[in-house]
């Protein structure tokens, strides 16, 4: 490799160029000799810029193709060091490591402070290498025809369902709930249960209370961040990576604020979705692990329906997804489940699971959030495999 230190400034730019051409011709070569000669004969002119994220969120991945492995998810307005584009893809560093992102969705320009992937109300913009994933999306509310709907006290706002466009769709809808999110939500109450009967188990509300609030504000994190922004994090990487697995998808909340209450999230899911997911954590601090809330065994609560006709496949949903984040590596809390008498499982009619993934002291970096994804969709694979198995 050549010196450029001591050169003047035009003749430095020069030097370096040439270095990173030379390194170029290097992983032609080395690609070439070792079969991936495919990828190799992709011209990537030499560029030496900084860029931006200009989209929601932006898979960075090991090859230019989006065949290649996802290694994580970059958000809007991050900032990279790109060395090399070819019109498609580029070549940037993330954490020290190479890899190539879709050019399309950077820009030379910070995008501007407090900029949003879609304004409410408005068509839904679709988050970057979506477009192969997403054959449409729509948004939806609550019906007054659905069943249990009479019982929610905020409804203005609407989910958004993303359905999947990809060859291998597999015609199963996940709803994703990032938990919390919901502004004025702690001073409206709902009904625990749709008979009216009290609740079995304490958790936000106390045990024997009839009415709960009707979405909490959730905890804040132990180096200051609000659980709802870390749960909507999660959801948004969670979605990415159920699309790409062939999932539709049902998010329930993509902005800092829906206005859904609990109820409302639950009985949208039981019409438009195949299983419901709510992501949360703990309110604890001792960097625990992940737990499901599991259905308690109250025999007058497991007589309640809809809790009767549903409470199994709760557990069973439930089950699967220890499973799956304890194969990812992740880190599970006891036995993986905690009995809890919820609003969400009170009114559900699909499968339905709040999901712990940790709590307060617990590290919700990207790559600790990415891990957390991959074990979710392990977990929603083995559900659905085992459910189709004892068909």
């Amino acid at each position: 490799m050549l010196s450029c230190g001591i050169l003047k400034e035009e003749e430095r730019k020069d030097c370096i160029e040439m270095n990173q051409w030379n390194k170029y011709l290097k992983r032609v070569s080395q690609a070439a000799a070792g079969g991936a000669l495919a990828l190799a004969v992709m011209v990537f002119p030499v560029y030496a810029d900084t860029v931006y994220v200009k989209a929601d969120m932006l898979n960075y991945r090991s090859g230019p193709s989006l065949e290649s492995s996802v290694l994580g998810t970059l958000r809007l307005g991050t900032k990279v060091e790109r060395t090399e584009n070819n019109g498609e893809w580029s070549l940037v560093e993330v954490n020290g490591r190479t890899c190539y992102v879709a050019s399309r969705y950077l820009s030379g320009q910070a995008p501007a402070m407090g900029q949003k992937a879609a304004d409410s109300g408005k068509a839904v913009s679709q988050t970057p290498e979506e477009s192969p994933y997403v054959d449409k999306s729509w948004n939806v509310t609550l019906k007054s025809e659905y069943a249990y709907g009479s019982f929610s006290k905020i409804n203005s706002g609407s989910a958004i369902y993303y359905q999947n466009g990809r060859e291998n769709r597999k015609g199963k809808t996940v709803c994703v709930n990032a938990g919390h999110g919901t502004k004025g939500g702690g001073s409206v109450k709902t009904q625990c249960h749709p008979d009216g009967s009290a609740k079995v188990t304490g958790g936000t509300t106390n045990a024997g209370a009839v009415t709960a609030v009707a979405v909490s504000s959730g905890m804040t994190f132990s180096d200051g961040t609000a659980e709802s922004a870390v749960t909507l994090q999660m959801a948004k990487i969670l979605k990415n990576r159920l699309l790409e697995e062939g999932y539709d998808v049902l998010m329930i909340r993509e902005e800092s604020d829906v206005q859904l209450d609990n109820v409302a999230r639950t009985v949208i899911a039981n019409n438009n979705a195949d299983i419901h997911l709510a992501l949360h954590w703990d309110s604890t601090e001792k960097d625990k692990g992940c737990f499901f809330m599991s259905v308690p065994s109250n025999k007058t609560y497991r007589a309640m329906e809809p809790v009767a006709s549903h409470w199994q496949s709760h557990n069973a949903l439930g089950t699967s997804l220890i499973e799956g984040l304890k194969t990812a590596g992740n880190k599970i809390f006891s036995s993986g489940a905690m009995e809890m008498d919820l609003t969400q499982t009170s009114y559900s009619t699909i499968p339905s699971v709040d999901i712990e993934l940790g709590d307060k002291a617990s590290s919700h970096t990207d790559a600790v959030l990415e891990k957390l994804a991959e074990g979710l969709v392990m977990g929603v694979n083995q559900y659905f495999d085992s459910a189709a198995g004892a068909k």
